[in-house]
């Protein structure tokens, strides 16, 4: 592994943890809350230095759907920060409170939960291409080894395991009401504790990492003419 392949790694597991310790932010505080957010820009930036090279080619070579459906997520992943960021600058009690900013808390607020969640759900399903760079890491360390069937056969399932508690506590926090803005504020949840958030919303994002995994196996071997 490269100093630059261990970078990218580094930076992508410190947003992935980000990420799970935003969504907890009412457990956390508004201070840190603010100053993860921050962190959570600065790493975007630097994850998108560390891979310019894919900047330089967004307009080379032929597109194919995967590679658009990629693309997509990637600029709106980008737009659901760029959001988070601004209406968390409206917010914000302590980083930038000194900031002239008196008018529009309604609308920021609602723009922050909407960018918030979009967010979490669409960097989570984005996920898939590095857990394929991860998987790939793996391998190589192993020597190339492809994994036996019964590990193949117990990661599956544990997959499903995820998958299942990540859908349960989907709903079971309403993540679809906020997504749909079909409530403009967000159920504070003190009465659960703070781990078993953590681990709920772990779940969630494990869920639509798998979604994003298989549906990514799926567009490879429809582009390549084989059966899924």
């Amino acid at each position: 592994m490269t100093t630059k392949q261990g970078l990218r790694i580094a930076v992508d597991f410190l947003m992935s943890a980000m990420l799970l310790l935003l969504m907890v932010y009412e457990r956390i505080g508004t201070l840190p809350h603010e100053v993860l957010g921050t962190g959570m820009f600065v790493l975007l930036i630097l994850h998108h230095i560390l891979n310019r090279s894919w900047l330089r080619n967004l307009f080379k070579g032929k597109y194919s759907l995967y590679r658009v459906i990629q693309t997509a997520f990637v600029l709106l992943i980008f737009l659901t920060m760029i959001g988070s960021m601004a209406s968390g600058v409206v917010l914000s009690r302590h980083l930038f409170a000194a900031l002239p900013i008196r008018d529009g808390r309604f609308i920021a607020r609602t723009a922050h939960m909407l960018c918030g969640y979009w967010g979490f759900v669409l960097m989570s399903l984005h996920l898939d291409l590095h857990w394929n760079v991860m998987i790939g890491v793996v391998r190589r360390m192993r020597g190339g080894e492809q994994a036996s069937p019964s590990a193949v056969l117990g990661l599956r399932l544990a997959a499903v395991l995820v998958a299942l508690y990540g859908l349960q506590s989907f709903f079971g926090h309403d993540l679809g009401d906020y997504l749909l803005l079909r409530t403009h504020f967000v159920f504070l949840e003190f009465d659960r504790p703070v781990a078993l958030l953590l681990l709920d919303y772990l779940a969630i994002m494990g869920l639509f990492v798998i979604c994003g995994y298989y549906a990514g196996r799926l567009f490879h071997r429809k582009n390549h003419g084989s059966k899924p």
